[in-house]
């Protein structure tokens, strides 16, 4: 883990620099859209860190310059498989962005989702030598936690301390400086697959920018759709893009799980596509026009045209009824939302204090989806909507831009990551490792 451990050291370099000269891209790449956000910080306005020990926090005031979005092409299930592709609409969007902010960027923060995610609770403890916590000792219980062998081909992208406990006393959030004799700390660790992150670095090399910055649209998501009181007790976002959906675990204000399931918006498209014999373009309408998961009496009477240019006047003027489109989609939604609660009792989800569950993402927004998740969750579910951010325009303001606000969030206030402090030694792969459920249930 070491060169990982370096090269995480490296961008966050990148992202001082980049913030220091007051510009930054913010690049989220999903199945369905590739979006580019400009902020520009204002550095004489310093806003306090919200939490955590704030290492590279702190960064002022900012606002949105610039936002584009554009088509996303050559990805699938959040994961880039053609390069050409991918590269030309992440280079449209931040063009776009550059354009309406009158700015030229040369660095990025990107986000993406999929690439299998797998978490990990890990354990480290600590003797301190002087009785007084200094720096080296928050870099030595750090290095101290059991990384597990995780496997070639995977690497992490997130190491986040969530919790110190200092002799008797749990839940610090900053030990420096208090005295005690032993240090312990729990830390999250999210790897994922390596060649969904090496072909994104490359497809951003490509359109001559820099790569200052990586997070999980899981924990982006999270962090501006989740208000602080959920963050703080307990709860859970399910983020349903295009291609995945992205599913993280939050408490004390910290991401302590996340995964996702490869299923998404495209995929219920795909089934009206097939399931009423139209073109994908025209699912991809009436899933917007008339979609919805709960049929009632009046459905039946409320018809659709699916319209055509086919050329036979028979295909070309059919209708169907808003019943059968719910009957088509629904087994669908259905399906994504087991699987988010098979993702969530393996994480142990049940044994939070609090167990909201919000629903953000494009595809959160279909007509009675709140509903069938209480049902299915069997939890308190509710809609979630991004924060709102400076001079962001109103079209960017809906659950489908979660992620890229959440990025914009993490890229103004950091939260402190093992590679923001100096350790004795970097995290090897280790022995025994304790995984997200049980870490859950015996740390928590």
């Amino acid at each position: 883990m070491s060169s990982l451990y370096e090269s995480q050291k490296a961008m966050r370099q990148k992202r001082r620099a980049a913030l220091q000269r007051g510009v930054v891209a913010i690049l989220d790449v999903g199945t369905s859209k590739v979006v580019c956000m400009i902020l520009q910080f204002d550095p004489s306005v310093q806003v306090d860190a919200a939490s955590g020990m704030g290492a590279i926090a702190n960064h002022g005031a900012f606002r949105v310059a610039g936002v584009a979005k554009t088509q996303s092409r050559g990805v699938r299930f959040g994961e880039i498989n053609s390069m050409e592709e991918s590269e030309r609409a992440i280079r449209t969007a931040v063009q776009g962005a550059q354009k309406m902010a009158g700015i030229r960027v040369d660095h990025v923060i990107a986000c993406f989702s999929g690439a299998r995610p797998r978490s990990y609770g890990l354990v480290g403890k600590v003797d301190l030598d002087k009785g007084l916590v200094a720096d080296q000792d928050i870099g030595r219980v750090l290095a101290a936690c059991d990384v597990p062998d995780y496997g070639a081909g995977r690497e992490a992208i997130h190491a986040m301390p969530v919790n110190f406990a200092l002799d008797q006393t749990s839940g610090l959030s900053d030990p420096r400086g208090q005295i005690g004799h032993e240090l312990a700390v729990d830390m999250h660790l999210l790897t994922i697959d390596s060649r969904s992150m090496q072909n994104l670095l490359i497809c951003i090399k490509r359109c001559d920018l820099e790569l200052a910055g990586v997070a999980s649209s899981s924990y982006a998501s999270g962090i501006s759709a989740l208000v602080e009181d959920e963050q703080e007790l307990g709860a859970a976002c399910v983020d349903i893009g295009g291609g995945s959906t992205a599913v993280s675990v939050f408490l004390r204000k910290h991401m302590i799980f996340a995964d996702s399931v490869r299923m998404g918006g495209n995929h219920i498209t795909s089934d009206i596509s097939q399931g009423l014999q139209v073109p994908h373009a025209m699912a991809e309408k009436i899933k917007a026009l008339h979609g919805g998961v709960v049929a009632t009496g009046l459905d039946d009477r409320e018809m659709i045209d699916t319209g055509g240019d086919t050329g036979d006047w028979e295909i070309d003027r059919r209708q169907v009824s808003r019943s059968e489109l719910i009957g088509v989609m629904r087994p669908r939604v259905e399906e994504i939302l087991e699987e988010v609660r098979a993702k969530l009792d393996g994480a142990g989800f049940n044994n939070l204090p609090s167990q909201r569950i919000v629903l953000t993402g494009g595809s959160s927004q279909i007509p009675g989806m709140e509903g069938l998740a209480s049902r299915i969750l069997g939890q308190n579910v509710r809609l979630g909507r991004p924060l709102r951010i400076h001079g962001l325009p109103q079209a960017a303001t809906g659950p489908d831009f979660s992620a890229c606000i959440g990025l914009s969030l993490y890229a103004a206030h950091p939260q402190d990551e093992c590679w923001d402090f100096a350790m004795p030694a970097p995290c090897v792969g280790g022995r025994s490792f304790k995984r997200a459920a049980q870490w859950l249930r015996e740390n928590w």
